[in-house]
Order: C-alpha cells, then sequence, then structure tokens
C-alpha cells in the first residue's frame, strides 16, 4: 500500500460497480474493496482507511446501517454514500445515524466523483491535524502555564513601585509609600502632576500591587479621542449604532472587567461625557452605544490629569460630584526639577538601555553631563530626559556620551543658584556690571562645553586669545578640575 496517497474502501455488492470506481480512483488513491458489510468491517480492521466509499442497498446491512457501525468504531473516517436511488428517507438516515459527508447519485461522472473524494480527503487531513494539535495544547498547558506565570512576575518586577529609580532622599519615596498603601484598598484613586512624570507607570505599578494584579489592566488617553469616539471606545458599542459600526465591540471598560482601568487626561473630558462615566461608577454598569440595556463590570477606575481639577471645578468645566468619586485618594506626582537627586539614577539607566553603534554598552554619564542635567529645569520631566539621553547616543563617537551632543536649551538653561561655579556672582548688587559679567560667564562656560573643553577652538569662537579665555575662567572659576 502506498503511504503517500489517501486510502478509500469501496463497499458494493456489484463487481462490475467495483472496478469501475477502482479505476477511476486508483491513480488519486489506495483503493480497496469490498461486496458485504461484513467483508467491510474485516478490512477496517486491519487496515488505516480514510474514506468509505459505501453503496446504499446491499443484500444484508444497508449502506446507512454500515456507516453507522463506521461511525461508531472508526470515527476518524470520512464516509460518503453512494445510490442509484433518491429516498427522502435514506438521505435522512444518512445524515442523522451515519453522519455522512455527502450523498452521491449514480450514474456518477468521473470528474464530479473525484472533486468529492479529493475534497473528503482534505477533510480527513484537517481533522487530523487539528486532532493532533489538541494533543499538543494538553501537553503543552503544563508548560504554557508555566511560561504565562515566569511572564507575569518579570512584568511585576519591571513595573513594581518598589522598582521606581529614586534617591535616598528623593520626594518620591512619600509617593511611592503612598501608592503600595492605597493598593490594598478598592477604591478609585487619582493620580496628579505635570506631564510625563510617570503618572502611568505609578498606575501599574498601584495595579500589580492590589488585589487585582492578575487581571486586566487597560490603559486610555481621554485628551487624545474625540468626546463621541471616547464614549464607544470606553464603552462599546453594538451593530449598527452609527455609521461604521459593522460589528459589535466590546468596550474598555468590559476588557477591563476584574482588573484595574487608566483613563490619563480626564480633565480634557466634555461635561457631557462626565455625566456617563459618573453613572459607570455609581452603578457598576456600562450601557454600549444602541445596546437595549446595561452591562454590569467590576473595575477600579485610575485617573491621572496635569490640570488643576479643583479650578476647573469652580470654572464649571468639571463636575464636583465626579470629581469626589474619582479623587477618594489623590497621590501628587512631583516633577523632575523638585527632585533633582533622582536625575542621574535615571538618565543613567536610560544610557544603560541603549548601545552605541558599535553595539558595546555606553559608559556612565560624567560629572559634566550630570551636572548640565541636573541644572535645566525639565519642563517635560523624565519624557524629556529620555529624549536628551537618546540625542546624545545619536551623536556619539564612540561609547561616551558628551555634554557637548546636549540640546543648546540645556547647556543654556542653567540658574546661576544651580550652578556652584558661578557662585561668586551670587552676592553682586544686581547692577549692570555685575548683570553682564553673570552673562559673560554663562556664555564661556557654554561654548566650553560645546568645543568640549577644547580652549583653542573656544577662544577662536568667542574671539579672544587663550590668555584672555584663561584669566576669565580664572575669574569665574570656571576652570574645569
Amino acid at each position: 500500500m502506498s503511504k503517500t496517497l489517501p486510502t478509500v474502501l469501496v463497499v458494493d455488492d456489484e463487481v462490475r460497480s467495483q472496478e469501475a470506481l477502482r479505476r477511476t480512483l486508483e491513480e488519486d488513491f489506495t483503493v480497496f474493496t469490498a461486496a458485504s458489510a461484513e467483508a467491510a468491517a474485516a478490512i477496517m480492521a486491519r487496515e488505516w482507511i480514510h474514506i468509505v466509499l459505501c453503496d446504499q442497498r446491499m443484500p444484508g446491512a444497508s449502506g446507512v446501517q454500515f456507516l453507522a457501525e463506521v461511525r461508531d468504531k472508526w470515527p476518524d473516517a470520512v464516509r460518503i454514500i453512494i445510490s442509484g436511488y433518491t429516498d427522502s428517507e435514506d438521505i435522512i438516515a444518512g445524515i442523522n445515524q451515519a453522519g455522512i459527508y455527502q450523498y452521491l447519485l449514480k450514474p456518477w461522472q468521473p470528474e464530479q466523483l473525484l472533486l468529492t473524494l479529493n475534497g473528503a480527503a482534505e477533510m480527513y487531513r484537517l481533522q487530523s491535524e487539528n486532532h493532533r494539535l489538541s494533543l499538543d495544547m494538553k501537553v503543552a498547558e503544563p508548560v504554557m502555564r508555566q511560561r504565562v506565570a515566569g511572564q507575569r512576575q518579570a512584568v511585576a518586577r519591571q513595573y513594581a513601585v518598589s522598582a521606581l529609580l529614586r534617591a535616598a532622599d528623593s520626594p518620591m519615596n512619600a509617593v511611592c509609600a503612598l501608592v503600595e498603601k492605597v493598593a490594598r484598598l478598592d477604591v478609585p484613586v487619582l493620580l496628579t502632576g505635570e506631564s510625563g512624570t510617570g503618572k502611568e507607570l505609578l498606575a501599574r505599578g498601584l495595579h500589580l500591587a492590589s488585589p487585582r494584579a492578575e487581571a486586566a489592566f487597560i490603559t486610555e488617553n481621554c485628551g487624545a479621542v474625540p468626546d463621541q469616539l471616547l464614549e464607544s471606545e470606553l464603552f462599546g458599542y453594538k451593530r449598527g449604532a452609527f455609521t461604521g459600526a459593522y460589528e459589535d465591540r466590546v468596550g474598555l471598560f468590559k476588557q477591563a472587567d476584574g482588573g484595574s482601568i487608566f483613563l490619563d487626561e480626564i480633565g480634557e473630558t466634555t461635561p457631557a461625557f462626565q455625566v456617563k462615566l459618573l453613572r459607570v461608577l455609581q452603578e457598576g454598569e456600562v450601557r454600549p452605544v444602541g445596546a437595549p440595556r446595561p452591562l454590569p463590570v467590576d473595575v477600579r477606575v485610575v485617573t491621572a490629569t496635569n490640570r488643576d481639577l479643583e479650578a476647573d471645578m469652580q470654572a464649571g468645566r468639571f463636575r464636583e460630584d465626579l470629581f469626589y468619586r474619582l479623587a477618594a485618594i489623590t497621590v501628587h506626582v512631583p516633577p523632575l526639577r523638585e527632585r533633582t537627586m533622582d536625575i542621574p539614577l535615571i538618565a543613567n539607566a536610560f544610557a544603560r538601555e541603549l548601545s552605541s553603534s558599535g553595539g558595546e554598552a555606553f559608559e556612565p554619564l560624567d560629572r559634566e553631563v550630570l551636572a548640565c542635567l541636573c541644572a535645566y529645569r525639565w519642563p517635560g520631566n523624565v519624557r524629556e530626559l529620555r529624549n536628551e539621553v537618546l540625542r546624545m547616543a545619536a551623536l556619539a563617537d564612540g561609547t561616551r556620551l558628551r555634554a557637548a551632543d546636549l540640546s543648546p536649551r540645556v547647556l543654556r538653561a542653567a540658574e546661576v543658584d544651580d550652578e556652584p561655579e558661578l557662585n561668586l556672582l551670587a552676592g553682586l548688587d544686581g547692577d549692570l556690571k555685575g548683570r553682564l559679567e553673570m552673562l559673560e560667564a554663562r556664555i564661556v562656560k557654554e561654548s566650553l562645553i560645546r568645543h568640549r573643553w577644547n580652549k583653542t577652538r573656544a577662544a577662536k569662537e568667542l574671539g579672544l586669545s587663550r590668555v584672555g579665555l584663561r584669566n576669565k575662567l580664572s575669574r569665574y572659576g570656571l576652570e574645569r578640575d
């Protein structure tokens, strides 16, 4: 028997019919023949049969009766009846009792017969593949469960509140302690602070420290979605609810059922949408757009804003009742300029994530780079700091990140009080001469940093001699260590 061809068992009490079927099928199939149900059952017991092609009316057991037996004993075999009779009762019995694949009529056409049996062979192959995959899934289930648990632990370690980079004297320590404490309470939390301070990281850490940690954590930026779309995005919609709603959509609240949802920029929503959100919080249910009835949801809501919501309440831009629903506990995240002690840790962490053009890790940031970073006010907070580290990495010649590659605004924006080298100017009485000297000292230092402390190039840019530049460095205390 060929191992490459599908096997077919032809069951027909007429020898000439058997031979005609054999001649038609033998090029594409390995064909076995039997003249009765008993002989066919004996072949089924010893051979691996893929398809059974059985006549309906035979002495002894009928085709339906034999195929019903095949269905019980060899359920993987694809069953086909071929008959010269079109009794509806035979067809119905074949479908109900024998689970036949098709009912063919005599006289048959070779092309139609081959097309039908090739389809049956493909059906058998798909059934076998499905069965094999099901077995593989059962075997792999413990491995998959272990892998998912490992990934969940890795995510928990990466986004845990305790993993946030901060110095020993950072104001973020009190913030993280508060977040870990309130995480155990199943109440809404409002995170306030400037954009880029890490409110989403804290929200994720809060979720991972809560009893809902193994359920979903869903995020949505309310300021990035128009009001009409925000409702359908959060609450879902039914097919046909509006133009373009071609199928039902499960809203983010329902996707987060049992877990947490983080709504960023909540202060950007309109009062009309705030009414609908308030109902969700009060009733614990959402109503998809176009749905006849609401759906219950169990979700912890964490929101964030960079606005002053209390001032917005006074101005009528934010509902007071919604504010008190969302702000059961308020956590303020300080801006980066108020925790400059964290900048070296965060910047070096960003640098470690990157690699040079040669594939090597970058060196730790030197004193000059860190001094410039700590002196800047960072209106974009951590997000802007990351961009500056990426800029230095992109412009680096080797594995060292240099201050000369920082943005001009970072080099120029340092305040006098933040620069130890310029402390001698702090005692000036603010007259014109003192202010000019202060400005001159800044320009000289910026030029030196830009030229990587090459005094010849800096002097040429400033229109000074090397001696003149050296005198100014000494005067302003800008000599490099």
